[in-house]
Formats: C-alpha cells, sequence, structure tokens
C-alpha cells in the first residue's frame, strides 16, 4: 500500500517561508515522479512543482522563482520550499506521486493534504 504523508504546512506571514515534507512508503520511490499540487477554496487542483527521478523540476508560473522542490531518495521524502509567501499561496498542498508501487501496480497516488495558510 502505497502511503503519502505531508507536513510543515501551517500559518505564515506574508513575506515568510515554509518547507513542506511528504514522506513516500509503499513505492519504488528513486524512479517515481513526484509532484506538489494545491487547491484553493472555490478552485481547481492546480500543479505546484514536480521532479522526475533524473531530478528535472517543473514549476507553475506563479512560484517559479519563490518555490524549490528536492527529493532525499535515502529517506523517501520529497520536499517543497516555499519562500516569498503570498496570500494567493493559501491552499490546501498535496504530495503526488507517479509510479510503481512495491506490489508491482504503476498509478499516480495522493497525499492527504496540509492546509498552507498566509495571512497577516
Amino acid at each position: 500500500q502505497v502511503q503519502l504523508v505531508e507536513s510543515g504546512g501551517g500559518l505564515v506571514q506574508p513575506g515568510g517561508s515554509l518547507r513542506l515534507s511528504c514522506a513516500a512508503s509503499g513505492i519504488i520511490f528513486n524512479v517515481a515522479t513526484m509532484g506538489w499540487y494545491r487547491q484553493a477554496p472555490g478552485s481547481e487542483r492546480e500543479l505546484v512543482a514536480t521532479i522526475t527521478s533524473g531530478d528535472m523540476t517543473n514549476y507553475a508560473d506563479s512560484v517559479k522563482g519563490r518555490f524549490t522542490i528536492s527529493r532525499d531518495i535515502a529517506r523517501n521524502t520529497v520536499f517543497l520550499q516555499m519562500n516569498r509567501l503570498t496570500p494567493e499561496d493559501t491552499a490546501v498542498y498535496y504530495c503526488n506521486a507517479f509510479g510503481m508501487s512495491i506490489s508491482g501496480q504503476r498509478n499516480t497516488y495522493w497525499g492527504q493534504g496540509t492546509q498552507v495558510t498566509v495571512s497577516s
């Protein structure tokens, strides 16, 4: 069973920083594409950033230059460093994985989400 467990969300003032973590289990992590998505109230879920098994990264235009996605293969963890946060970044952030589970199923998997609120 694949599990993605996010942590690191919370309340932060505009201009502040947060670092999200997503610990993965049950998936062959070193060959999975990992990502972060977010969903604000009344909006659809949108891509924030992805990182491939070859460490190629992709970012939404709205976060380029402010957010950085990275992964620690030894810890099966993907991170999202978020700097210069604005109220528009307020959303539930979801960890995403596309890859092969250890039981042999190739699929897309989601975490339960972590709330990020940017407010003064």
